[in-house]
């Protein structure tokens, strides 16, 4: 059974809206009463984080300065973009800000670059569609849009294969892109804010109205823990569901404006505009309601907290830590003529960060490029969100920001080079899932196939890289009793009759949770088998020990790290979820729950 098959309707809906960013959606004509998607919950196992943090021993290199590098001007000018990230700090700094600078890291290692902002999704594919237009053209260095871009690595797949299809449509097969490498990722700065309540008692978001950008990473942080607790989520942002967890779509698709809809509504009492569905049945008729809470990152964050009181951040990426890396896409055809200017912008961006984490010379001289480069707020500013901050506003506590950049270890660690776990590889193999199995947006009809993994990401650059220590990767410590749950899911795994056996058809399920724990790597695990009540209660007591051990030994073959367990049970037929005097209910009934704690 695979995991999607697992969850429902609205649900499959909500997580398919988790990769298709950004979602441009319509607004409903039907007829009251026509049957809609339900509002459903979604399986309650969360991506929460493995610590990739490396530091590796270096003296302090001099720092950039402001003056553009003459020395590189007569190399071709290489053109990346990227969303107003902190992530991104790393091969900013490298680069001196938006142009090469004199005495930084890429005029060392020979590149001409230039870095630029663009919060949208769509300008970001449309100008690395026009680079390859200009390439297609015969300009070997086109300055027309970017050879690559930087994004959410959560969101690749989607962007990789509907891109690729867009591009084989015009060139046939032709031209391509890849993944060359993950620069940073968010540790904290994309968030779900919400009142103190839904921290409190996450129930009490039932009936709220959340906006975000549909699709993006901090919308998928909102969906997470609305489902990790056992919330329905409404698919549909034209309609309102009092007993879901609803969804408004930010203007133009920008966090910031996420941000500004929230204060607004509180503030302002303004109030949206939305027809009523119950029991996945439009009712005909409309409700004006105020927005709850929003997803969103750094500065929305803190725009947030400063206008308004009783709110907090619900759930982030400090949470979900792994979830979020900011991956490099570029054009295959032209990084293979390139290949040493690839390798020295990733080479310049992995020294800059171990900088970083080693020197405040180089996080300050980061800031100050990235204000300029994103033409935002000052240096102290995203010096201060860089490392997050911690705040208290009438007695409530809240936290702003918080990203962290990769060095060469983490580099090597996240892809799975040192220590052989590839936990990039688990997001994205999880995602493309989803992208099949979901069918978002007509996923299926326009775009033929998901790019899988093995084409999409080459690591070759990343290898290829010398002179540059690599320090040791770092491992997660499960020495200690952990007692805070993080979450809780229930998995149908089918075992033969009687029996402590694995069916073959429940390998695919095996392999999602194994993904999952793979970005879950800090959390330690409890197993509890349950059955149904057919048969003798103490034999249904050994045999649910029996078939929970036997999902451990799977993973720990897997590669799952057999400390990690800290206990493994059997409950029997003692607490069932269902009726069992039917067969859907006694099937219910039959599973392992998958305790991940702190």
């Amino acid at each position: 059974m695979s995991f999607w098959s697992k969850l429902t309707g609205a649900g499959k809906i909500s997580i398919a809206l988790l990769v298709a960013a950004p979602i441009v959606y319509g607004v409903y004509k039907l007829a009251p009463g026509i049957k809609v998607e339900d509002a459903k919950t979604v399986k309650k196992i969360e991506i929460n984080g493995g610590d990739v943090n490396n530091a590796t021993g270096a003296d302090e290199l001099p720092l950039p300065t402001e003056e553009v590098s003459s020395e590189v001007s007569g190399k071709p000018l290489v053109r990346i973009s990227g969303y107003a990230w902190n992530a991104q700090s790393g091969i900013i700094v490298a680069n001196g800000g938006v142009r090469t600078a004199k005495g930084s890291l890429m005029e060392k290692n020979g590149v001409n670059l230039e870095i630029l902002r663009e919060d949208w999704l769509s300008e970001l594919r449309n100008k690395q569609m026009k680079f390859i237009e200009e390439f297609d053209k015969g300009n070997a260095n086109p300055t027309e849009g970017v050879m690559g871009l930087m994004i959410m690595g959560d969101g690749a797949p989607y962007y990789i294969s509907s891109a690729q299809q867009a591009l084989n449509d015009k060139y046939g097969n032709k031209y391509h892109l890849e993944i060359v490498g993950s620069l940073g990722l968010s540790y904290g700065e994309d968030k779900l804010i919400g009142p103190i309540s839904w921290k409190k008692d996450p129930k009490s978001m039932k009936g709220s109205l959340i906006s975000a950008v549909i699709g993006d990473g901090d919308w998928v942080v909102a969906v997470n823990y609305a489902s990790a607790n056992g919330l329905k989520i409404n698919p549909d942002p034209s309609t309102y569901d009092e007993e879901a967890v609803n969804f408004l779509a930010a203007e133009n698709d920008d966090y910031i404006e996420a941000s500004k809809v929230l204060i607004k509504s509180q503030l302002e009492n303004y109030s949206i505009e939305l027809k009523e569905v119950k029991g996945g049945k439009l009712t005909g008729k409309k409700i004006s309601k105020k927005v709850d809470g929003c997803a969103t990152w750094t500065p929305g964050d803190k725009m947030v907290f400063d206008a308004l009181n009783g709110f907090t951040d619900i759930v982030s990426t400090k949470e979900f830590n792994n979830q979020m890396s900011t991956v490099l896409i570029v054009v295959k055809e032209w990084a293979d003529k390139n290949q040493d200017v690839i390798t020295n912008i990733l080479k310049s961006s992995f020294t800059a960060s171990n900088q970083m984490k080693q020197h405040d010379s180089w996080r300050k001289q980061a800031a100050a490029c990235v204000a300029k480069t994103f033409n935002l707020e000052n240096a102290d500013y995203w010096y201060k969100m860089f490392a997050g901050q911690k705040a208290i506003k009438n007695g409530i506590e809240y936290n702003m920001g918080g990203s962290r950049v990769f060095n060469y270890a983490d580099a090597m660690q996240y892809y799975g080079i040192t220590d052989g776990v590839n936990r990039y590889k688990a997001v994205y193999d999880q995602v493309s899932s989803y992208l099949t199995d979901l069918n978002p947006m007509g996923f299926n009809q326009s775009v033929k196939r998901v790019v899988p993994y093995e084409e999409a990401v080459n690591l070759y650059y990343i290898k290829n890289i010398n002179d540059i220590e690599s320090g040791v990767a770092t491992k997660a410590d499960y020495s200690k009793m952990a007692t805070q749950q993080i979450a809780s899911g229930e998995w149908k795994i089918n075992f033969k009759t009687g029996s402590t056996e694995i069916n073959s058809s429940s390998n695919i399920v095996l392999n999602e949770i194994y993904n999952l724990l793979v970005q879950a790597e800090d959390a330690k695990l409890e197993l509890e088998g349950h059955t149904d009540n057919v048969g003798n209660e103490q034999s249904n007591l050994v045999l649910s020990e029996g078939r929970a051990k036997a999902v451990k030994q799977y993973l720990i073959r897997k590669g799952i790290n057999s400390v990690r367990f800290q206990s493994v049970s059997g409950k029997g037929q003692s607490e069932p979820l269902a009726d069992n005097t039917n067969e859907q209910g006694r099937a219910q009934n039959r599973r392992v729950v998958i305790k991940l704690l702190k």
